[in-house]
């Protein structure tokens, strides 16, 4: 898949909320959807600081797009995340009814789209999700790696 300017942009702006998670010690992982053009919802994983094994950033994001246009349906609206989905996210990606999702690097222990699981190709589901992976997969691997590592030495 060939992915424009405009993709390339909202990734960058995914990887800054990655950013923002590891600054906090979170694992690194950023979304942003966007609608029109315009970005409407920002998250990033907020597993331990929020104590809840639902603050994923996609669920973060979509959460704050919600209320930005005062709807649960997202049906005109991309996420871009540097992560495939899981499983629970590709569920809440699906029931919002999000158009398009962009991730960057596959997660093959959890992944819900293309790694572990195929959910957005379910023939039956009542909505379908566009889907693209690959987009700055390399750096935003090298960013993941590097935190684990980092972890694991205690740094």
């Amino acid at each position: 898949m060939t992915f424009t300017a405009d993709d390339e942009k909202f990734m960058r702006l995914a990887i800054e909320q990655a950013r923002l998670a590891e600054a906090e010690g979170e694992v690194p992982i950023g979304a942003v959807v966007v609608c029109s053009g315009e970005v409407i919802g920002r998250g990033y994983n907020r597993k331990n600081s929020g104590k809840s094994a639902l603050k994923h950033a996609e669920i973060v994001a979509i959460e704050d797009a919600s209320k930005v246009i005062g709807d649960w349906r997202l049906d005109e609206c991309s996420l871009y995340v540097t992560l495939e989905p899981c499983l629970m996210c590709a569920g809440a990606i699906i029931h919002a009814r999000v158009r398009n999702v962009f991730f960057g690097t596959t997660e093959p222990k959890f992944g819900g789209v293309v790694s572990l699981a195929h959910t957005f190709d379910i023939e039956k589901l009542n909505h379908k999700v566009n889907y693209a992976g690959g987009l700055f997969a390399e750096e935003i691997s090298a960013m993941m790696k590097a935190f684990f590592r980092n972890i694991r030495n205690g740094v």
